[in-house]
C-alpha cells in the first residue's frame, strides 16, 4: 500500500516523505524498518523516533521534524490504530451451523450466523443478524441480542439478558449469573436471594477475557453504549456502567454502584457498593473509593482522595521515618 493511500484512509498530513513509498505493514518503533511505519505519541519518545528505520511515523501535529518520512495527525494513537487495523485481517468466519451445534427449535437466529462446535442456543433466545458464535458458546432461555454479535470461544449469556448490536464478547465472559446476594437467618446460616433480574449491554460494547457482569435481584445490571470492560473486571449486581467508560483490568465495581459516562477506572480499582462515581472521572491504579466521587475528578489511594493530594501524601510518607525519629528527639529534650 503506498504511503499517501494511507495518510489519505488515516487523515493525516504526509510530512518530508514521497507519496509513492511503499508500505507493508506496520511495527513498534524500536522494530520497525523499511517499509514500515511506527507512531510516537509522546515528545519524550523524539530521541527514539530521530533513530527509528521505519519508512515513515505516525506523529501529531506539533512534533518535531524528523529526517523519516511523517504522518502529521491531530490524535497520533487514533490513527496509529487505524493503521494496524489497515494491515492485520483476523480470521473469517463463514455462514454455517456446525453439526454438533445444539440449537433449540424455538431458538431464532438472524441471516449469515457463524455457529461453532458445541455451541448452545436455548429455547426462546433470539440473535440478530450475521452473528458469529466460536467454540462452547452458551445462549440461555430467553436471551436478546442485536446485529453483529461476536462471541469468542466459551463466552455465555444468561437467561433474560439483553444486549444490543455491535456487541464483542471476548473468551471465557459471563454476562448475567447471578449476583452475590444472600441473607443471614436467625440460626446464622445464609438463605441464598433469588436473582430475578438481568443483566443489559447497549450497543458496541465490548467486554473482554474472563470478565463479569452479574444480574440483578431485582431490576437490572447495565452498561452503557460503547463501554470497554477489560480482562477479570467484576460489574457487581444492580449496578450501572456509563456510555463510553473504561473498566481496566481487574475492576471491581460492589452491588449497585452507579458509573457515569467517560469515567476511567485503571487497574485493580475497587468500588464500594452504592456508590456514585460522576462523569469524566478517573481513578488511578488500584484506588479504593468507598465514597461518592464528583464529576471530572482525579482520585488516588485508599481510601481514594484528589490525585494531587495523595501524591503529596506519598511524598510525606517516605520521610516518616525521619520525621518520627525527629518528633522523639524533640521529645526528649522536652
Amino acid at each position: 500500500m503506498k504511503l499517501s493511500q494511507i495518510s489519505e484512509a488515516l487523515g493525516t498530513k504526509l510530512d518530508n516523505a514521497s507519496p509513492d513509498t511503499e508500505i507493508t505493514g506496520v511495527a513498534g518503533i524500536e522494530y520497525a524498518g523499511p517499509g514500515q511505519i511506527t507512531f510516537v505519541a509522546n515528545v519524550k519518545y523524539t530521541n527514539a523516533a530521530r533513530t527509528t528505520k521505519a519508512s515513515a511515523v505516525i506523529v501529531a501535529e506539533s512534533f518535531p521534524a524528523l529526517s523519516t518520512g511523517m504522518l502529521r495527525s491531530k490524535n497520533p494513537y487514533l490513527a496509529w490504530a487505524k493503521a494496524v487495523g489497515l494491515f492485520y485481517q483476523g480470521p473469517s468466519y463463514a455462514p454455517g451451523v456446525h453439526p454438533t451445534a445444539a440449537i433449540h427449535p424455538t431458538a431464532r437466529i438472524g441471516k449469515n450466523a457463524h455457529v461453532g462446535p458445541y455451541v448452545v442456543v436455548d429455547q426462546d433466545a433470539e440473535i440478530g443478524d450475521n452473528a458469529v458464535l466460536l467454540a462452547h458458546v452458551v445462549i440461555y432461555s430467553g436471551a436478546r441480542i442485536g446485529n453483529n454479535f461476536f462471541a469468542h470461544a466459551h463466552a455465555v449469556v444468561r437467561e433474560f439478558c439483553e444486549l444490543g448490536d455491535n456487541v464483542v464478547l471476548q473468551n471465557g465472559v459471563v454476562i448475567g449469573p447471578d449476583g452475590f446476594g444472600f441473607a443471614k437467618d436467625d440460626a446464622g446460616r445464609w438463605h441464598k436471594i433469588a436473582q430475578s433480574g438481568r443483566a443489559v449491554l447497549e450497543d458496541d460494547v465490548e467486554v473482554q477475557a474472563n470478565a463479569c457482569i452479574d444480574r440483578a435481584s431485582v431490576g437490572e445490571t447495565r452498561v452503557g453504549r460503547g463501554a470497554r470492560i477489560d480482562n477479570l473486571v467484576q460489574v457487581g449486581h444492580g449496578s450501572s456502567v456509563g456510555e463510553d467508560t473504561l473498566l481496566c483490568a481487574q475492576v471491581g465495581l460492589a452491588g449497585s454502584t452507579e458509573v457515569g459516562r467517560n469515567v476511567i477506572l485503571a487497574g485493580q480499582v475497587g468500588v464500594a457498593g452504592h456508590c456514585k462515581i460522576g462523569d469524566g472521572a478517573i481513578a488511578t491504579a488500584q484506588s479504593g473509593i468507598p465514597n461518592d466521587v464528583p464529576a471530572r475528578a482525579t482520585v488516588s489511594g485508599y481510601p481514594a482522595m484528589d490525585n494531587k493530594l495523595w501524591l503529596r501524601c506519598c511524598a510525606v510518607f517516605n520521610k516518616l521515618p525521619e520525621i518520627a525519629k525527629t518528633v522523639r528527639k524533640l521529645s526528649k529534650e522536652e
